[in-house]
């Protein structure tokens, strides 16, 4: 089989490449490189007008003389790459929106790919029209839309995210559905969005290859050391300020058992160097599931806290802080998770076994491609 996988974020799509390529198929990953992260790709797409004195003038092109020329590069380069982009059996687009423009020229990206290729689906891994209407109704006890509803940050924090249920982007949300053969989310926090949309598929977990995340069993000689490593640009989104708060108490109280690691915008590759060294990573506070950076922790042997929540645990029928710390939006309570490893290191090299052993059962590459195979297959 032969496979464009369209967009990435972190290296989702390109391990479903990796899997491929070893189970036999033809696999490229076409995408930006997700900005400040550096994700591998095969054919990158350059948005060359976000360094600011570019992207001033972008905007005053667009505001004079409605001309986005982000667009119209991003569309030139995917337009003189077709013959590289076409007679695909699989494409799978890892959003709805890949781009920050408009979303008509998306649209118009979307329409060449449909007609170069035989089959599309959907990877919902991200922001998309149903988890953030999800999100938006407040059917989730809590999301990345909560800060926005509690008045933290600016507009501009959560504007993309609210750009998922516009009238364009919705526009352009059907259009996609109504064109798919269908839609995978790859965790529940876009699964339970999904139920009961008539072209979703079901959830293939987040694709992992382990074989370079090496496994080492926690050495606690003297200080539990902890890891934060923050996203400035979704700073409120994922709870950093509340993990914050946590650190402030854990630091006051603990200040002679532990070490505090606090980094910001680490291109992908450095960011998970410079967690080797500790014990406790903090994810992200407004999940339910472990994202990408989670698993790949879990796998390295880190006690994480992240997305865990009981819908969580029934699905892969488990037990609450036995593989991952759920880390609800209440500060003291984080503190309190983190204060129980402290005082119970034992604990930390428990939690860290059985991660890395959840991870190898349900993330492996190996098998979530092979769903994905199969997925794909049955509905073209």
């Amino acid at each position: 089989m032969k496979v464009l996988l369209f967009g990435e974020y972190n290296r989702a799509q390109w391990n479903i490449k990796k899997g491929l390529e070893e189970l036999g198929h033809e696999a490229i990953v076409v995408s930006l490189r997700d900005g400040f992260k550096k994700v591998d790709v095969d054919i990158e797409i350059k948005d060359y007008y976000t360094p600011y004195l570019l992207k001033k003038f972008r905007n005053l092109l667009i505001r004079f003389f409605g001309f986005d020329i982000s667009a119209w590069s991003i569309k030139r380069q995917i337009k003189s790459q077709k013959h590289k982009l076409s007679n695909f059996d699989v494409v799978q687009l890892v959003n709805e929106a890949l781009f920050d423009f408009k979303r008509h020229h998306q649209k118009e990206i979307f329409n060449w790919l449909k007609d170069w290729n035989k089959n599309i689906f959907l990877l919902s891994c991200g922001l998309d029209y149903p988890s953030v209407q999800y999100a938006y109704d407040k059917k989730f006890r809590y999301s990345i839309l909560t800060p926005y509803f509690e008045n933290k940050g600016t507009k501009k924090d959560f504007s993309a995210a609210l750009s998922y249920i516009t009238k364009d982007h919705i526009g352009l949300h059907h259009h996609i559905f109504e064109h798919i053969k269908g839609v995978i989310a790859n965790d529940l926090d876009y699964h339970l969005p999904l139920i009961g949309y008539k072209k979703y598929l079901g959830m293939i977990p987040h694709a992992i290859n382990t074989e370079p995340l090496k496994y080492r069993k926690p050495i606690i000689d003297n200080k539990i050391i902890i890891f934060h490593g923050i996203n400035t640009f979704n700073y409120y989104k994922k709870g950093n300020d509340i993990f914050d708060e946590a650190l402030d108490i854990v630091r006051e109280k603990y200040s002679d058992k532990v070490e505090i690691i606090i980094t910001r915008n680490l291109p992908y590759s450095e960011y998970i160097k410079r967690f080797d060294k500790a014990h406790i990573l903090l994810d992200q506070v407004y999940a339910y599931d472990q994202g990408f950076n989670a698993l790949e922790a879990m796998a390295k042997g880190k006690v994480v806290f992240t997305g865990a929540e009981k819908e969580w645990e029934e699905y892969y029928n488990v037990k609450e802080d036995t593989i991952a710390i759920n880390a609800q939006p209440n500060s003291n309570q984080i503190a309190d998770k983190l204060g129980w490893l402290v005082e119970n290191p034992n604990e930390i090299i428990n939690i860290s076994e059985k991660a890395r052993a959840f991870v190898i059962e349900h993330h492996d590459h190996l098998k979530c491609t092979k769903q994905y195979l199969e997925l794909w297959s049955a509905t073209k």
